[in-house]
C-alpha cells in the first residue's frame, strides 16, 4: 500500500508542475486545438468572484488537447493566453461542447476585464452566433497578447474541444460539420423510413422497435451535438436539457426490445432475457429520476445502465453466435462497430489519439453502420425465414409422400381386414337379425302369456260372476214352466165350461170356483216374478259379456278414440272376483275421448287394479278395512288416472325395480313379473307417465298421465 501510495504522490507533484509550464496559445491564421495550452482551476464552492481567480495559484495545466472534466457541481475556470501573429484582429474561440449550462468568458479591455455569457439554459435566439456550439468573439490586435479567462459549469461530465481561428476558417468547419451530420442524419431517416413500411406490410414487431431504437439513437446523437437544441427545442432549453438523459435511456430501452425480438432470448437465453428487463426496469428509472430534477443521479444511473447494457447484449450475441445462430453474428458485427466508434470517440477526448477530422467522426460513422447493418440484419433474417420455410415445405413435402406411402399400404391392408371383419359382421348381422326375430316373437309371447296369466287367474271369477246369473234363470225355468202347464190345463178346464150348456151364472160360478182351486192370482204374481228374475239373470249375463267385450278390444292394434271411465268400468267388472270384502271407491271425472290403444290401456289397468287387490288382501287377509280409489281427472293435455290403495305399500328399492322385467314382490307361482313393466311400456308408447307415490305399510298411488292427443312423432 505504501508503494502505492508513493506513485500516486509522485504522479500528484508531476501534474500540479506543469501549472508552472503554461504556454502563450501563438495563433497564426488556421484553426487550432489550444487544449494543451489551458490552467485549469476548480471551485468546489462555486463562491469565487473574477479577482479571486486571477490571483489563485491552483491552476493546473491541461495535459490533452480535449479537456475532460468529470461529473461534478463544481464551477471550472479555464485560463489561457494568445499571441495573435496573424492579419486578422478579431478571431473566434470556439467550444464545441453545446450542453453547458455556465459558459462566461472574461475577456480584457482598457479598463479591466469584460464579461460575455452564454448558455444551453437561455434560448437560442439570444446567440449572436445562430450555432449549437458556444463561440465567442476575440479581438486580439496583430502581434500582440492577451489573457482569457474561461468559466464553465454543466450537470454532466464535460469533455471541451476549443478551437481558436478566424471567422471564415471556424464557419468553413462549421458547414463541413453540418453536412456530416446531415448525411448522418439522412441515413438515419432512410433506415427508418424503409424499416417503418416493411413493418407495415409484415407487422413484424422487430422492425417496429429497430425503428424506435434508430429515432431515440438519433435524437442522442443530435441532442450530444446540440442540433436538437438549435433546430427542435430553440425556445424551450429545459426541453433540451431533459433530452440529454431520456433520449439515450429511451434508446437503450429500444435496443434491447429489438434485441430481444430479434434474438429471441426469451426462447433461447431466458436468463438473459430476465437481465434484459431488469436493464430496461433501470433506464426506465433512469428517465424518471431525471423528470423530478435529480440531475447528476440520471447521469450518473445512465453511465450504469450504458455499462449494463453493452455487457449483457455483448454476452447474448457472442454466445448465440457461438452457437451458430445467423442473425447474432450480424447483430455482433452490428453493435462491435457502433462500439467502436465510441471507443474511438472516447480515446480522442481522453487524448490518446489526436483531435481531427477522423476522430471527430468516429462516432457518427459507428452509429451510420451499426443502424445500416442492423436493417441488413432484420433483411438477411427474412432470407433466413424464407430459407427455413423453403426447407421446411421440402420437409413437408417429403413427410407428405411418405405418409402417402404408408397411407397406401395401410389402406391395402384396412381394406382386406375391413373386407374379412365385413364378413364376419355381416354374419353376426345375420345371427342378431335371427335372435332380435326371435327375441321379439318371445316378447310377444312373454306379452300373450302374462295376458293369459292375468285372465286365466279371473277365469274362475269370470266363471263365477256368469254362473250366479244363469243359475237365476235356470232356477227359474222350472217352476215357470209347471205354472205355464197350469195355466195350459186352466185353459182347457175353462174352455169346456164354456162350451157346456149350463147358463151363464153357472158357468161363472165354475170358473171362479176353479180359480180359487188353483189360487190363480198367487199363480200370476210368481210367473211374474220368475220372469221378472229370467230378465234380470239375462241382463247381468249381458253386461259381463258386454265388459268382456269391451276389454278384450279386438281392434286393439287400431290407434282409436276412446273413453278412459268405459275401460275402467270393464276392467273394474273382469276383477269383480278380486275385490271380496274390498271397498272400490269410484270418482270419475267428465273425461274427453282420448287418441290410444283402448285394449292395451286396459291391460294396464287390469295390471295396476289386480296389484292393488293382491296387496289390499296380504294386508287384511279376510278382516276387511281394505280400500281401493280411482279418480280419473284432466287438464288441457292430459287425462289422469290415479288408483290408490291402503295396502301393504312398498320401500323406495322396491318403487326404483317395480317396472323391471320379471321382478315380482308375489310368491313363487302368483304372479310372472312382467304386468307392471307391460304397463309402463304402454304407457310409454302412448307418450305418457307413470308416477308411484308408496309408502311401507300404509298403501301406494299409482297416476297415469296420458295425452289426449296421441302424437305419432314422439310414439
Amino acid at each position: 500500500m505504501k508503494k502505492v501510495y508513493l506513485i500516486l504522490l509522485i504522479l500528484q507533484v508531476s501534474f500540479l508542475t506543469k501549472g508552472f509550464a503554461q504556454k502563450t496559445i501563438v495563433f497564426t491564421g488556421n484553426n487550432i486545438v489550444i487544449g494543451k495550452n489551458i490552467a485549469i482551476l476548480e471551485d468546489p464552492t462555486r463562491k469565487l468572484d473574477f479577482q479571486s481567480v486571477r490571483k489563485s495559484s491552483g491552476f493546473i495545466l491541461s495535459h490533452t488537447d480535449v479537456p475532460n472534466l468529470e461529473l461534478s457541481t463544481s464551477d471550472f475556470w479555464l485560463r489561457f493566453t494568445i499571441k495573435n501573429e496573424s492579419s486578422a484582429s478579431l478571431l473566434l474561440l470556439n467550444l464545441e461542447y453545446p450542453t453547458l449550462d455556465i459558459c462566461e468568458l472574461y475577456y480584457p479591455n482598457s479598463t479591466g476585464y469584460n464579461t460575455e455569457k452564454l448558455s444551453d439554459t437561455y434560448p437560442f435566439e439570444k446567440r449572436e452566433y445562430k450555432h449549437q456550439d458556444f463561440l465567442f468573439n476575440v479581438k486580439i490586435p496583430k502581434d500582440s497578447s492577451s489573457t482569457f479567462y474561461l468559466k464553465v459549469q454543466s450537470g454532466e461530465q464535460m469533455v471541451l474541444p476549443i478551437v481558436l481561428g478566424t471567422p471564415q476558417k471556424i464557419a468553413e468547419s462549421k458547414l463541413t460539420h453540418d453536412m456530416l451530420w446531415g448525411v448522418l442524419i439522412g441515413i438515419l431517416l432512410v433506415m427508418m423510413l424503409y424499416n417503418a413500411f416493411v413493418f407495415i406490410s409484415t407487422r413484424d414487431i422487430g422492425y417496429l422497435y429497430y425503428v424506435a431504437y434508430t429515432l431515440f439513437i438519433g435524437l442522442t446523437q443530435t441532442s450530444l451535438s446540440g442540433y436538437t437544441y438549435r433546430f427542435i427545442f430553440e425556445k424551450s432549453p429545459a426541453l433540451f436539457n431533459l433530452g440529454i438523459v431520456t433520449f439515450p435511456a429511451l434508446a437503450g430501452i429500444s435496443l434491447l426490445l429489438f434485441a430481444q425480438s430479434f434474438l429471441g432470448t426469451k426462447q433461447r437465453m431466458p436468463k438473459m432475457n430476465k437481465v434484459f428487463i431488469l436493464v430496461i426496469i433501470l433506464y426506465s428509472l433512469t428517465i424518471i429520476f431525471r423528470i423530478l430534477g435529480f440531475e447528476h443521479v440520471s447521469y450518473r444511473m445512465i453511465d450504469i445502465c450504458a455499462l449494463c447494457l453493452t455487457v449483457s447484449v455483448y454476452i447474448v450475441i457472442i454466445k448465440l453466435s457461438l452457437d451458430g445462430y445467423r442473425p447474432a453474428k450480424l447483430f455482433l458485427l452490428a453493435w462491435t462497430m457502433f462500439l467502436i466508434g465510441i471507443v474511438l470517440f472516447v480515446l480522442r477526448n481522453l487524448g490518446v489519439l489526436p483531435y481531427n477530422n477522423f476522430t471527430n467522426y468516429t462516432m457518427q460513422v459507428g452509429t451510420a453502420l451499426e443502424v445500416t447493418l442492423l436493417s441488413l440484419a432484420l433483411a438477411d433474417r427474412i432470407n433466413i425465414f424464407k430459407l427455413e420455410k423453403e426447407k421446411s415445405q421440402e420437409d413437408v413435402v417429403r413427410a407428405l409422400q411418405e405418409n402417402e406411402r404408408i397411407i397406401r399400404e395401410q389402406n391395402e391392408m384396412l381394406e382386406a381386414k375391413v373386407y374379412k371383419r365385413t364378413f364376419q359382421l355381416k354374419q353376426t348381422n345375420d345371427e342378431l337379425i335371427t335372435t332380435l326375430d326371435d327375441l321379439k316373437q318371445t316378447q310377444s309371447q312373454l306379452v300373450e302369456a302374462e295376458k293369459m296369466a292375468s285372465l286365466g287367474q279371473l277365469t274362475a271369477g269370470i266363471a263365477h260372476e256368469i254362473n250366479n246369473p244363469i243359475n237365476f234363470v235356470t232356477s227359474n225355468i222350472n217352476p215357470l214352466k209347471r205354472d205355464i202347464d197350469i195355466i195350459f190345463g186352466a185353459l182347457t178346464v175353462i174352455e169346456n165350461v164354456g162350451l157346456s150348456d149350463s147358463s151363464r151364472a153357472d158357468k161363472q160360478k165354475q170358473i171362479q170356483d176353479y180359480k180359487e182351486e188353483l189360487d190363480f192370482d198367487y199363480l200370476t204374481t210368481e210367473i211374474g216374478h220368475l220372469i221378472k228374475g229370467i230378465n234380470e239373470g239375462a241382463n247381468r249375463t249381458a253386461e259381463i259379456v258386454k265388459g268382456l267385450r269391451v276389454f278384450s278390444r279386438l281392434d286393439e292394434d287400431d290407434l282409436k278414440r276412446a273413453d278412459i271411465n268405459e275401460g275402467l268400468e270393464s276392467t273394474m267388472i273382469i276383477a269383480n272376483n278380486l275385490l271380496n270384502k274390498i271397498k272400490v271407491i269410484k270418482d270419475y271425472g267428465d273425461l274427453p275421448l282420448i287418441e290410444c290403444y283402448p285394449g292395451k290401456l286396459n291391460q294396464v289397468f287390469l295390471n295396476i287394479i289386480s296389484n292393488a287387490a293382491y296387496a289390499v288382501q296380504k294386508r287384511f287377509r279376510e278382516d276387511g278395512g281394505g280400500e281401493i280409489m280411482i279418480v280419473t281427472t284432466h287438464d288441457d293435455e292430459n287425462v289422469f288416472i290415479k288408483v290408490k290403495d291402503n295396502g301393504t305399500g312398498m320401500d323406495a328399492q322396491t318403487q326404483k325395480k317395480v317396472f323391471e322385467p320379471f321382478f315380482t314382490t308375489k310368491d313363487v307361482g302368483e304372479g310372472t313379473g312382467l304386468g307392471m313393466s307391460i304397463a309402463y311400456n304402454t304407457i310409454k308408447k302412448h307418450n305418457g307417465h307413470v308416477f308411484i307415490n308408496s309408502t311401507l305399510g300404509e298403501g301406494s298411488e299409482f297416476i297415469l298421465q296420458i295425452p289426449i292427443i296421441f302424437n305419432t312423432k314422439l310414439a
